[in-house]
């Protein structure tokens, strides 16, 4: 009888790991309309077609620490200007013509609270990072789509100037995830 359950625990076990999605690499991200501070909405990948674009999407607050990991990081490899008689002579320095967003996620009952969280997001957030700042708020979560496995960290996706998800990790920042997606991005 052991056996029999077992040998049932393991088929179903593998059954459950073929019908999950294998990745997202080499598929076109699903569409997504966001919002931006002013109100203006922005579809993804439609409106970011001809650049690279890296997103960071997050669907709970538990997500916000390992996100903070990535803001600084970020900040200082694509958005901060950089003087360049300040600059390592080592450190080559690329100038990268990405979009560049990152996305909370208001899905499911996280949707009743979304106007007074984006007041709070607002509120911690540094101004000069509003451009970079997308609001989903909607009834589809994109869990299948994405492969999302945990909503308590945050996701990154590097699409291609064509939409094509090319590099996609989550979790905390370090500096190996960095390279890849520069590597990736550096490349075209």
């Amino acid at each position: 009888m052991k056996k029999i359950l077992l040998s049932l625990t393991i088929i179903a076990a593998a059954a459950s790991i073929a019908l999950r999605p294998t990745g997202v690499i080499g598929n076109m991200f699903p569409d997504i309309s966001c919002e931006n501070y002013e109100g203006k909405m922005v579809n993804i990948p439609t409106d970011t077609k001809g650049k690279y674009t890296l997103i960071a999407m997050a669907f709970s607050t538990a997500a916000e620490p390992d996100l903070k990991t990535w803001v600084n990081p970020i900040y200082n490899k694509f958005i901060g200007k950089v003087d360049a008689s300040q600059a390592d002579v080592f450190d080559v320095s690329y100038e990268y013509d990405i979009h560049l967003y990152f996305i909370p996620m208001f899905t499911g009952a996280n949707q009743l609270t979304s106007k007074s969280s984006k007041e709070k997001i607002k509120g911690k957030t540094d101004p000069e990072l509003y451009p970079y700042l997308l609001f989903y708020d909607g009834g589809k979560t994109y869990k299948e789509e994405l492969d999302f496995q945990k909503r308590d960290v945050p996701y990154f996706f590097v699409l291609d100037k064509t939409g094509k998800v090319v590099y996609t990790t989550s979790g905390k920042y370090d500096d190996k995830k960095l390279e890849k997606i520069l590597d990736i991005i550096e490349e075209n």
